[in-house]
């Protein structure tokens, strides 16, 4: 199965392998960029680019698996935890799950798309199970799907962005002490338009939030201050071929900029829970190999900061270049997140 993530900037793809002994191999993986208007708020916009883009990936890949997974990004969904008895059948199941997604729908349930996972007994109520409950419009499901469909690939699973972040995340846990347990971590992911920061402790979930910071205003001040059309600014930024002064008057401050927002995403977490501090941030996304923020990062919050790879501890096969990979990984997360489905228990 291959991780399939469909960003406002990139139609990335990843497929992993077993290595054996419990181990992962990176058989292959391919970026395709896309103009910034192809995807916004994440809905896709320009149909036919994206589906252009994504058959470039797929035959660059040069595989003949075509089941992918997918994801909606965070927006897009509703998420919700409930309880549910823990001798209930199925069916009653069903239709609690059904009056729960009722009452937080803001459409009719015919437009809709919506799943639950039984997370285990509640810490309240052993009797009870905690639930968490996804919903989401179909239409945003089914664009997806035909897009997938119009390459020649088969969806067979549907994610969250931010659920595949855990699952990636999962690969590096190793990296912090006890392997996260009694830790804090703050996930931020840093996109092209916007950043999804995801606050673990005891590597659970205990805070979500999107903020309005993205790569794209890196391309957009290179753009007004060497007169580059965007997509030149793009790929100058990408290959490294702006002047001189790029680093002191335009990456900089942009690096200021974006460990400033950082420190404030955390104010707010901090505000609207009960959390004072955070252990550890790892850094995600495009905008994490930029040389450098993790330094800023780190200085601005005096917080221990790490740059995403979950593929520290896994195997590169001959089809991928290991030094690129490295640079690549951070862009990689959801992608590798995506592509861990393949090794869900059945």
């Amino acid at each position: 199965m291959i991780g399939v993530d469909v960003s406002s900037s990139a139609v990335k793809m990843l497929e992993l392998a077993d290595s054996g002994n419990g181990m992962r191999r990176i058989e292959r993986y391919a970026i395709c960029p896309l103009p910034r208007d192809a995807v916004q708020d994440g809905a896709i916009t320009k149909t036919e680019v994206v589906e252009a883009a994504m058959r470039d990936a797929w035959k660059s890949l040069d595989t003949r698996t075509r089941n992918v997974a997918m994801a909606l990004p965070a927006s897009s969904v509703i998420t919700k935890k409930i309880m549910l008895p823990g001798s209930a059948s199925e069916a009653e199941i069903e239709t609690q799950v059904t009056a729960e997604a009722n009452q937080v729908a803001s459409f009719p349930l015919g437009d809709i798309s919506l799943d639950y996972q039984i997370l285990g007994p509640s810490a309240k109520n052993p009797d009870e199970n905690d639930a968490l409950l996804v919903l989401a419009r179909r239409e945003r499901v089914e664009e997806r799907v035909a897009l997938a469909e119009a390459v020649g690939l088969k969806v067979v699973i549907m994610d969250v962005d931010a659920f595949a972040t855990l699952t990636a995340y999962e690969q590096m846990a190793f990296q912090l002490p006890d392997n996260g347990k009694g830790q804090t971590i703050a996930v931020i992911d840093i996109g092209a338009q916007t950043t999804h920061v995801n606050v673990l402790h005891d590597n659970q979930t205990v805070y979500q939030r999107e903020h309005a910071l993205g790569g794209s205003a890196l391309t957009n001040e290179i753009s007004r201050r060497f007169d580059l059309p965007s997509e030149e600014a793009e790929d100058a930024k990408r290959k490294g071929l702006l002047p001189d002064s790029y680093e002191t008057e335009v990456l900089q401050p942009f690096l200021d900029s974006v460990a400033q927002e950082i420190g404030r995403a955390l104010q707010l977490f901090f505000s609207a829970t009960s959390f004072q501090r955070v252990d550890h941030i790892l850094l995600a996304g495009g905008c994490a190999a930029i040389p450098g923020l993790d330094d800023v990062v780190h200085r601005r919050t005096q917080t221990s900061t790490l740059i995403a790879n979950p593929f520290a501890k896994m195997a590169v096969s001959s089809h991928v270049k290991a030094r690129q990979l490295a640079s690549e990984a951070p862009a990689l997360f959801v992608a590798c997140g995506l592509a861990l489905r393949r090794f869900d228990p059945a």
